[in-house]
């Protein structure tokens, strides 16, 4: 089985406000806005609505804000917390 590939919601659906530390999401769908913080908004902007995989997420996340290794379980939490707010699809 292959991994799943993480996509932002459509750009079209999604208000992105930043508000210094915190960025606020409205979800047109949902009628929610969520506040989140790091590492949620860099997630969405590395995914957009192309896709990655949890590994290539990953690999981006650790080369574009220099993290070195990162955490492989940390992040798939972080991505299914996005999936059940409605920011993030994996198919």
């Amino acid at each position: 089985m292959s991994e799943p590939l993480y996509r932002m919601a459509r750009a079209e659906s999604l208000r992105i406000v930043h508000l210094d530390t915190f960025v606020a999401v409205y979800h047109r769908t949902s009628g929610i806005t969520h506040l989140i913080t790091a590492p949620a908004p860099e997630i969405l902007a590395t995914l957009g609505e192309a896709g990655m995989t949890l590994a290539a997420l990953a690999d981006r996340l650790a080369e574009d804000y220099d993290l070195g290794d990162t955490d492989a379980a940390a992040l798939a939490a972080r991505l299914e917390e996005l999936v059940a707010a409605g920011l993030v699809s994996a198919a």
